[in-house]
């Protein structure tokens, strides 16, 4: 069987299935998405020097209800691609019930479908990153998201922000990476269920930790 789908003690889920997803305190008491303000895109120093800072222009909606957080994180790709596709419209394509998203397999099929391509699914099979992939995530957003495309990553468990503050999705999550900065030492993240925020700053190890055992679209 593809490792992609199998993983003990999930009957109907995979490596890297979300199998719901969990709201953010901020978003327990909001029932309809709301809207950021795009965010212009920088950049700073040399391509890929300890300079440089990119930070795509996105379209940021929360997810609306508990198990949304795959079709928003998708849409919110989806909007620096210029591509206005509603979060229901999203969710057919995916395949979202309430149990969540299927997997990154799901994002990345989606993504190509309404792109044109240029996505694939990467996974981080071991429960705490290996430096090799911490440093695979690195040059997969540079890639990304120079060629102006957010990535998609499925994510589970508890981590700070760069301001100290904690992101806890124990269920399972899925979440838009939109930009980096310091040459990829620090990644942005914009995060449905935490409208409160909508955007933050994350070291890259901790986002590859968020990742490990699930995969992201890139």
């Amino acid at each position: 069987m593809n490792p992609i789908l199998q993983k003990s003690g999930v009957s109907v889920a995979g490596l890297l299935v979300a199998g719901g997803c969990a709201l953010g305190p901020a978003m327990a008491a909001q029932a309809a998405p709301v809207q950021a303000n795009p965010t212009s895109t920088v950049e700073r120093g040399g391509q890929h020097d300890r300079s440089a800072e990119r930070i795509l222009g996105i379209d940021y909606q929360a997810q609306p209800n508990f198990y949304y957080c795959g079709p928003a994180a998708t849409r919110i790709a989806l909007s620096a691609q210029g591509k206005a596709v509603s979060q229901d419209d999203v969710a057919r394509l995916l395949g979202t019930t309430e149990a969540g998203t299927p997997s990154a397999l799901d994002t990345t099929r989606v993504l190509n479908e309404l792109t044109g391509g240029g996505y694939r699914t990467t996974e981080i099979r071991d429960a705490v990153a290996r430096p090799d992939q911490v440093e695979q995530l690195r040059r997969d957003v540079l890639a990304a998201v120079d060629a102006g495309r957010p990535v998609v990553a499925n994510i589970k468990g508890t981590t700070v922000d760069t301001d100290g503050n904690p992101h806890s999705y124990e269920g399972g999550h899925y979440l838009t990476l939109v930009g980096y900065r310091d040459g990829g030492d620090t990644i942005r993240v914009a995060d449905p269920a935490d409208p409160a925020l909508g955007e933050y700053w994350m070291t890259l190890p901790k986002v590859a930790n968020w990742i490990a055992e699930r995969g992201y679209s890139s």
